[in-house]
């Protein structure tokens, strides 16, 4: 059971107390992370639906109740989390950590908005209602208890990324190709991995304090699966792309020239994460890293091109 003991003030070099509640609690949902969100998204482009109006809303909404579930799982997790966060350089400034957000509000915001994200959720489709309710319930138990395991942990961290990317498709009426369940698997794994590596080496002897499962982690470990999980998700990709049922669906077997961008993204981060220090906050470095964020953006532009391309021109 959580505890609702009340919260100690601010550490030194934490943000002030008596930051407005509203704000505290605006910044306890962590809208920085909800780029990984952005995945809702998929089911959209690659089934095709981009040029359809209302499924264009329908993505839209179900991107706004994952960023809500989300927000609620990391509630719960920095409620949990509040006396380790306390000791943490930069967590240590945290809302709930910092005691600018109360436990008690913070658990009754997590009530109220789990259940009225589930609530829309339901009300757009019953399969993307279920799978909105299965990632909070295995989000919720990755904050409580998976995080904890070893390996289980990044493996529950990838589900909710093949969960928001289902949920996509299921808001949107189409059915979501293996392949990229398969692909956002993997991305998701190249990054929790590679997250828990910058974790190890940026708080070395205090890791295990912070997160015990570190403590089943090496560097070398880390490295060895990041490398498996990279080779894995590059070649899932280049054979999606040439999958004659790929081909078949999108009217092009060009697809292909898009693998040098994963190529080149991957390539860069591992760059950040072993020669820059980086890797510890994905979606900030989705934000602001250039290099990366062109790729992201110039392969997005490639794949709408080759595959509503033709439509487009057909018109």
């Amino acid at each position: 059971m959580l505890s609702t003991s009340p919260a100690r003030p601010a550490p030194p070099g934490g943000r002030p107390a008596g930051r407005p509640l509203v704000l505290s609690l605006v910044l306890a949902l962590r809208p920085s992370q909800w780029t990984k969100n952005l995945i809702v998204f998929a089911g959209l482009i690659f089934g095709e639906r981009l040029l359809a109006p209302g499924a264009v809303a329908q993505a839209t909404l179900a991107f706004g109740v994952f960023c809500l579930l989300s927000g609620v799982v990391y509630l719960i997790n920095d409620v949990r989390d509040r006396e380790a966060d306390r000791l943490h350089p930069l967590k240590s400034a945290r809302p709930i950590a910092s005691g600018d957000l109360p436990v008690p509000i913070a658990l009754l915001a997590a009530v109220v908005l789990g259940a009225g994200s589930l609530a829309v959720a339901f009300l757009m489709s019953r399969e993307f209602g279920a799978v909105s309710t299965t990632y909070l319930v295995l989000l919720g138990l990755y904050s409580v208890w998976l995080k904890h395991l070893v390996i289980l942990d990044v493996l529950t961290l990838a589900m909710g990324f093949v969960l928001r990317a289902w949920g996509g498709a299921a808001a949107v009426d189409v059915d979501m190709s293996h392949w990229l369940l398969l692909l956002a698997l993997l991305l998701a794994l190249f990054l929790a991995l590679s997250k828990r590596r910058a974790e190890l080496v940026g708080l070395a002897d205090d890791a295990r304090h912070h997160r015990p499962a570190l403590a089943e982690y090496s560097p070398q470990l880390l490295d060895q699966m990041v490398s498996v999980v990279t080779a894995s998700t590059l070649l899932a990709y280049a054979l999606y792309t040439i999958d004659p049922d790929t081909v078949a669906r999108f009217g092009t077997d060009r697809l292909v020239w898009t693998v040098p961008f994963p190529l080149y993204g991957i390539f860069r981060y591992l760059y950040l994460v072993h020669r820059r220090d980086g890797g510890g906050n994905p979606s900030e470095i989705l934000v602001t890293d250039r290099p990366i964020l062109a790729c992201v953006l110039l392969w997005g532009a490639a794949i709408v091109l080759l595959v509503y391309g033709p439509r487009l021109s057909a018109g």
